[in-house]
């Protein structure tokens, strides 16, 4: 029979996750937080995913919060620990996804001492989380807890930070857990909703672009019927294409970096914009020049959860601040809409149709084009498809169908080693789905380690390997800048189907199509962890369908 230890800070601290709907953890331990790990261990509804590096599991709690909507949960110790951690915390804010951190800390009498591993976390974390505190009274523990949630789920989403003295949890403490707190509702205001419908009817080339803080199952739905029945064609912000249908009559493709350019003049001539949850960021806009912060010639409405962004950057001719579902839902049930009608939506998406249609270009031996028009006809529908940052990405930026929500786990902070714990996290949550971690060399290898984590936590996934033996984005950059003034971007990597093999996956390497065809067949049919080595031309660049040579020559 086991018997726990525990002080009262440390159960009172677990109980009150629990009370938060906390069902998973991610965690590289410390001792600054044992007590935490010993009320754990008698919890066991709560899964304690052991991870090997803190970016590593800080990237797997936000992109938990990615997939719930509730704050995926990380715990790791102080400095050295909390530093690796901050790219999760990053990648949280800027992508708005619901996180906490919990840091184990030095104890209270040792403070700005520098004291071993010290570090002031509300300064360090300030600027890239949405609150930072210090827990110093354990009988405020459910206060700090239940604020900590509201925060993290209000308004615009993003991560919280909270640090925990190391002697605190060693103390009593006769609190009780507070109720599990909810995102706040704020549905739109009537007038607002009315005078953006009168926008719309006026509009002679309108388009939305969706997706982004506070989206969901329920948005997805509700907007697309309201963009549907009106015809309105609608774009996804950066690494938001599964905010609709890509069978939708009116998805026009996604925007962001090597986007269609019959999308970017679409964009360009809309005489209105809709701008649905996305914040109008530099990827998404191409570096605020589509729209751009002033759009003169064009008008914006802009629909947001948080009051702080609308009118941040941009102009905004109507701004809306509500709940995205609600939101969507408002406009699908709007009853004066009958009378909009438009056939751009039809067109926009008969020109996605056709830029994402792969064509085999036989250029290289092994076409990445291809390889992802044959992969999106043998994997369900459903498949989740996580990846980290990289010239790699734009094959699945453009030739995969995110076809339900969710299905794309990717940041758009641009933050390399996010494909591999996603995916860590994806398996763990929805371990009935087909799940695959898509990497570049550079890329996977940020994170790589985390196929240990996957290992020991039996987890069913796929990792597709692209290695072209460069940091391809850099080297994309490098030749337009300096052409043929290579410097720091070539990689000497290893063999990634041996080293896959070493951390018990079934594993295979493709140096051809067929190659690769063959492997994914096997690799379908297969379960457990499983890597595919994909070696392909540096000449063959995804994101902006060129060629380094073609590059060269402009």
């Amino acid at each position: 029979m086991s018997h726990s230890t525990t002080p009262g800070a440390a159960a009172l601290l677990a109980d009150c996750l629990i009370e938060q709907g906390v069902d998973r953890i991610f965690t590289v331990p410390g001792e600054s937080f044992l007590p935490v790990l010993d009320a754990l261990h008698d919890r066991p509804s709560i899964d304690l995913v052991t991870c090997r590096q803190e970016g590593g599991a800080a990237f797997m709690a936000c992109a938990d919060g990615a997939m719930t909507g509730r704050p995926g949960v990380c715990f790791v110790t102080r400095g050295p620990g909390a530093t690796n951690a901050s790219i999760g915390v990053h990648v949280a804010h800027q992508d708005s996804q619901p996180m906490i951190l919990f840091v184990g800390d030095v104890a209270r009498d040792a403070r700005d001492r520098e004291g071993f591993q010290e570090v002031d976390f509300s300064a360090f974390f300030g600027p890239i989380c949405k609150w930072s505190a210090r827990i110093d009274d354990p009988e405020r523990i459910p206060e700090y807890v239940a604020r900590a949630f509201s925060v993290a789920v209000s308004g615009r989403p993003g991560p919280v930070v909270i640090a925990l003295p190391e002697d605190m949890l060693h103390e009593g403490a006769n609190a009780k857990s507070r109720p599990q707190v909810s995102r706040p509702a704020q549905a739109p205001c009537p007038d607002a909703m009315q005078a953006m419908m009168a926008m719309i009817g006026d509009a002679a080339s309108p388009i939305a672009i969706i997706g982004g803080a506070g989206w969901n199952a329920k948005a997805r739905e509700h907007f697309q019927q309201f963009a549907e029945r009106i015809g309105l064609p609608v774009a996804t912000a950066f690494r938001r294409q599964d905010a609709i249908s890509p069978s939708s009559p009116v998805y026009a493709g996604n925007l962001g970096y090597g986007p269609n350019p019959k999308l970017v003049e679409r964009v360009k001539q809309a005489d209105l914009v809709l701008a649905v949850g996305a914040r109008l960021g530099e990827a998404t806009t191409d570096g605020y020049t589509f729209p751009s912060p002033e759009h003169p010639g064009q008008q914006l409405v802009h629909i947001h959860p948080d009051p702080e962004e609308l009118g941040r950057v941009y102009r905004t001719d109507l701004s809306i601040c509500a709940a995205m579902d609600d939101f969507a839902e408002c406009a699908a049930l709007w009853e004066d809409h009958s009378i909009i009608s438009f056939d751009a939506g039809a067109r926009a998406h008969a020109e996605w149709e056709e830029w994402s249609t792969p064509r085999p270009a036989n250029s290289f031996a092994l076409d990445m084009a291809e390889c992802v028009g044959f992969m999106r006809s043998e994997f369900p529908a459903d498949t989740i498809i996580c990846n980290g940052a990289g010239n790699f990405s734009g094959w699945w930026h453009r030739y995969w169908r995110y076809d339900s929500f969710p299905t794309q786990l990717a940041p758009t902070a641009g933050a390399m080693g996010y494909g591999m714990p996603a995916a860590v996290a994806a398996a763990r949550r929805f371990p009935e789905r087909t799940v695959v971690a898509v990497a570049g060399d550079g890329d996977f290898l940020m994170n790589g380690q985390e196929l240990a984590t996957a290992a020991q936590h039996g987890c069913n996934m796929l990792v597709i390997v692209i290695d072209n033996s460069t940091y391809g984005t850099i080297r994309m950059h490098q030749e337009r800048e300096f052409p043929e003034r290579i410097s720091a971007t070539h990689l000497a990597n290893p063999d990634f189907a041996a080293l896959g093999a070493a951390f018990g996956a079934w594993t295979a390497a493709a140096c051809t199509t067929d190659e690769f065809k063959s492997a994914l067949l096997e690799a379908r049919d297969r379960s457990g962890l499983r890597l595919i080595h994909a070696k392909i031309d540096i000449e063959q660049l995804a994101a902006s369908g060129a060629t380094v040579s073609g590059l060269r020559n402009r």
